[in-house]
């Protein structure tokens, strides 16, 4: 039987439903942030989304994850207009999300007991830097450089997934962050166990090179703070010593993640 015109017309303005959201909201996304959150044990991982493009690139890592015998999820095949609409707009995810738990939470007496069985320890404190991609890519130098924590003041701390990890390429699951409600607290409890600190701060006194050419304990703590603001008072007060990079000419400044991978290297140069 023939439909009538009209009901025809009816029926082709008429709107698709709208799908419904995932059950999982995707917290990581980007190739090597959900490849090294997908292989790492410590995470409980409750869902895997891939492009129809992106399935064939993740075959080797499932098959990883299953030798590994780690408990994961099936993947989910999801077009990618419909992974947008799940993730922060403007999110460059490649093709790929997770969702995860978060990694397990580490404190300054967490990074002191460590530091007893090892030679040397190198950390990294974050006074009030607070934006994801400065922090990312910090995450990324510490690790890159051998660091063995960095230690950020927990109010106003950014979240270690979304954009930090994306730009972290993995390092958020590799360098333990340790997030403090008091920095100068944690400064004085790592200084009575031996910790020498060092304050990055562009009236240094010397450049961090001669200060790690130099006899450098072998427990350190570099503190870099804010652009702009740099390091707070109380902080500096605190730094046994303040050291500048060897910057120079038209732009003699760099951001806080340039300046952290730089003085990253030399303490690493150093040891």
């Amino acid at each position: 039987m023939l439909v009538p015109m009209q009901k025809r017309v009816k029926n082709h303005h008429q709107k698709s439903p709208k799908p419904s959201a995932p059950k999982h909201a995707p917290t990581l996304y980007g190739a090597h942030a959900v490849r090294e959150a997908w292989l790492n044990p410590a995470r409980d991982v409750q869902a895997l989304y891939l492009t129809p493009q992106s399935v064939r690139g993740f075959e080797a890592l499932l098959q990883e994850a299953q030798a590994r015998e780690l408990k994961r999820p099936s993947v989910t095949v999801i077009e990618k207009e419909a992974l947008e609409r799940i993730l922060p707009k403007g999110a460059v995810h490649q093709g790929i999300a997770l969702c995860a738990s978060g990694l397990p939470e580490s404190d300054v007496q967490d990074f002191i007991i460590q530091a007893h069985g090892r030679p040397r320890t190198v950390l990294a404190m974050l006074d009030q830097v607070t934006d994801p991609h400065n922090v990312g890519a910090i995450l990324r130098s510490a690790s890159a450089f051998g660091l063995h924590g960095v230690l950020m003041q927990k109010k106003h701390a950014p979240l270690l997934e979304g954009v930090l990890a994306k730009t972290a390429c993995g390092a958020v699951e590799h360098i333990p962050v340790a997030q403090e409600t008091n920095l100068s607290r944690a400064i004085e409890n790592l200084k009575d166990e031996g910790f020498y600190v060092i304050g990055l701060d562009e009236r240094g006194e010397q450049t961090i090179g001669k200060a790690a050419s130099g006899s450098l304990p072998d427990r350190i703590v570099l503190v870099l703070g804010a652009e702009g603001g740099g390091i707070r008072r109380l902080i500096q007060e605190n730094c046994d010593v303040l050291v500048r990079l060897p910057t120079g000419g038209a732009i003699a400044s760099l951001n806080v993640s340039n300046a952290a991978a730089v003085a990253f290297y030399a303490l690493a140069a150093g040891g």
